[in-house]
C-alpha cells in the first residue's frame, strides 16, 4: 500500500502501446504506462505504471511513484515511493523517500532538506528554532 495521491487537476495519461520520445513539460499529473524516452520537468505529480518503462537523463518532478522501470536519474521537491516490482537504474534526489520490498534499485541517494514553512523574518529565532526540530521528528 502507497501513500502517493495525485494532485487535484487534469490527469495525463500515456498509454501501454504509446512510445514518446522527446522533452515533457506538465503541471498537473502524469501516468505513463507506455514507453518514453527523454526528459522530464515538472511542478507536478508523476506515476510510472507497472508497464511502464522510461529512459531519461533526468526526471524533475514534485512528486512520484515508480511501479515500472526507470533508467536515469530521478528529482523529487516532495516525495519518490518506489513500489514492490519497480526497477531503478539512476540515482535519486528527494525530500522523502520510500522503497518497498522486492524492488531493483542500481544508484545513490541523496535526501533534500525542505526548509519549514515558517517566515524566517516574522517569528523569534527560538520559535524558528523549534519549527527546525519539529520538521525533523
Amino acid at each position: 500500500m502507497h501513500s502517493f495521491v495525485m494532485k487535484e487537476g487534469n490527469i495525463t495519461v500515456l498509454g501501454e502501446k504509446t512510445k514518446f520520445v522527446g522533452s515533457l513539460e506538465f503541471s498537473d499529473n502524469l501516468v505513463i504506462t507506455g514507453n518514453f524516452k527523454g526528459d522530464i520537468s515538472s511542478t507536478g505529480n508523476l506515476k510510472i505504471d507497472k508497464t511502464g518503462e522510461c529512459e531519461v537523463s533526468k526526471i524533475s518532478v514534485d512528486s512520484a511513484l515508480v511501479a515500472g522501470k526507470i533508467t536515469g536519474d530521478i528529482e523529487a521537491a516532495s516525495k519518490i515511493e518506489i513500489v514492490s516490482g519497480a526497477v531503478v537504474k539512476g540515482d535519486i534526489s528527494a525530500a522523502r523517500l520510500r522503497i518497498d520490498d522486492n524492488v531493483e534499485f542500481h544508484g545513490q541517494v541523496t535526501m533534500l532538506e525542505t526548509p519549514p514553512e515558517v517566515d524566517i523574518f516574522s517569528v523569534t529565532a527560538e520559535e524558528y528554532k523549534l519549527a527546525c526540530l519539529k520538521q525533523k521528528n
